[in-house]
């Protein structure tokens, strides 16, 4: 009997994809966070990121190949509205407050939102750990590392995950549309969002030469090359389980954030972030093929 051709191989290719996902946009954070906040701010960063991930997008995809009815063309409206939003309220909390923290307070978006569309009991016990997750985070008091965020930095990173919970909601309203189509005209609406912002902040300097080049550079590698990773991933794998996967880009970004940016958490930050991520995979490997509250790296 000829022995069976190993699996390995096919199971590790979703995983492999979703880790490349969440290490791409987070290389691409920490680099624009780095290099371009200075010479733009967080508003120029998220107009050149949003404006040129929507031309890649748009050159990759062609939305305009397919038809869009009226209905669907004001959900896009919304979708992409606050996809814009949400990269705007995120870069601004890069400011003042680390990456991974910033990203942590914004995984109680999609939380949120998968705990209301559900009535189980267990799921009370994922929104025990979220809350007790973001308590340490919150600046009311000397955490267990004797230390407090930027007030004005968690409230970017709360709004964040408000616009991050609404984007969700509006994007289910797309369900039915080719991925492809819906991303890149949602990305084209963020973009005229977001783009008189940055242009009002950094006017002329988001002209120069270096800096184009590098916020076309940061598009594609927070962006396109994070899209289609999970698309390759989505295709082979259960929306619970990728729900779990991506439950590791807190982790991720901020230990890209120590290496690159060097940005040490204390302990107590490090524990919120494990209990944010216990939430939502907890919420993720419970789900009982309720529509997915995480899909895709949003920000």
């Amino acid at each position: 009997m000829s022995p069976q051709p190993s699996r390995a191989p096919a199971t590790l290719i979703p995983f492999l994809a979703v880790l490349g996902a969440v290490t791409a946009l987070g290389l691409g954070t920490s680099w624009a966070k780095h290099a371009l906040f200075p010479a733009v701010g967080a508003q120029g960063t998220t107009a050149l990121r949003v404006g040129f991930s929507a031309l890649l997008l748009l050159a990759i995809w062609r939305p305009w190949r397919w038809p869009l009815r009226r209905g669907d063309a004001r959900a896009v409206v919304l979708y992409g509205a606050t996809l814009g939003l949400m990269n705007l309220s995120f870069y601004m909390a890069l400011r003042t407050i680390p990456f991974g923290l910033a990203v942590a307070i914004e995984f109680a978006g999609p939380l949120a939102v998968a705990v209301l569309s559900s009535r189980r009991a267990l799921d009370f016990v994922w929104v025990a750990l979220a809350v007790a997750g973001l308590s340490l985070l919150l600046p009311v008091g000397q955490g267990l590392g004797g230390s407090t965020l930027d007030p004005v930095g968690v409230l970017w990173a709360l709004a964040a995950a408000t616009c991050w919970g609404l984007y969700i909601v509006f994007g289910k309203r797309l369900g039915h549309l080719h991925a492809g189509h819906s991303v890149a005209l949602g990305l084209s609406v963020a973009a005229l969002v977001v783009l008189p912002v940055g242009v009002a902040h950094a006017g002329a300097a988001l002209l120069a030469p270096g800096v184009l080049l590098m916020g076309l550079c940061v598009a594609a590698i927070s962006s396109a090359i994070p899209i289609s990773l999970e698309m390759v991933a989505l295709k082979r794998l259960p929306k619970e389980a990728f729900g779990i996967m991506i439950s590791m880009e807190p982790a991720v970004a901020a230990l890209l954030a120590l290496g690159l940016l060097g940005e040490r958490l204390s302990f107590s930050q490090w524990l919120a972030i494990a209990l944010v991520m216990g939430a939502s995979v907890g919420c993720a490997a419970t789900a009982r093929r309720r529509p997915s509250a995480a899909e895709g790296v949003a920000a």
